[in-house]
């Protein structure tokens, strides 16, 4: 049994999720094979705490961080 974390994608009318093909050949799937899907959707904690919102880019944050140290 192997463990993965992947990204569900549209196909369709349908939702996808694609088995890399490492994963694939190391479990002996092929198609038509029947596996056994346990599905866990991850939580997203940016709805709790809400996302960062910064109003200067990274760099100017690091260089007023520099000056700081003069």
């Amino acid at each position: 049994m192997t463990e993965i974390n992947t990204l569900a994608r549209k196909w369709g009318d349908s939702i996808a999720i694609i088995i890399p093909k490492k994963i694939a050949e190391a479990e002996k799937i092929i198609p038509e094979s029947k596996v056994r899907l346990i599905i866990k959707k991850e939580d997203d904690l940016s709805d709790l705490f809400g996302k960062p919102s910064l109003k200067k880019i990274p760099q100017e944050l690091k260089n007023e961080e520099r000056r700081g140290w003069e």
